[in-house]
């Protein structure tokens, strides 16, 4: 957990620019797709997962831990972040 913590800080600057709207990468590529955040963020972590699988079912390659651990931390921390886009969205809807 903590290196999912520190890798999502230390891509802070690099995922929002000058923004502070930690989701905003999402909201615009959900923008340019014509989609919801949500969708495009799924998008984007299906290609950390078939990175995965295609690790697990490798069987001539052994990957370094270093591998694995950003592979599956970068996994992590876009589900970490689809929570937090479905928490806005449910907080911005009206009752």
């Amino acid at each position: 957990m903590r290196l999912c913590a520190d890798t999502l800080q230390r891509k802070t600057k690099e995922y929002t620019g000058d923004g502070t709207d930690r989701l905003g990468a999402f909201k615009a590529a959900a923008a340019l797709q014509h989609t919801t955040p949500e969708r495009a963020l799924a998008g984007m972590l299906a290609k950390h997962i078939v990175s995965l699988y295609d690790m697990c079912f490798d069987g001539d390659t052994d990957y370094d831990i270093s591998t694995w651990d950003e592979k599956i931390t970068d996994s992590l921390n876009y589900l970490f972040l689809l929570k937090a886009i479905v928490k806005e969205g449910h907080t911005n809807q009206p009752n």
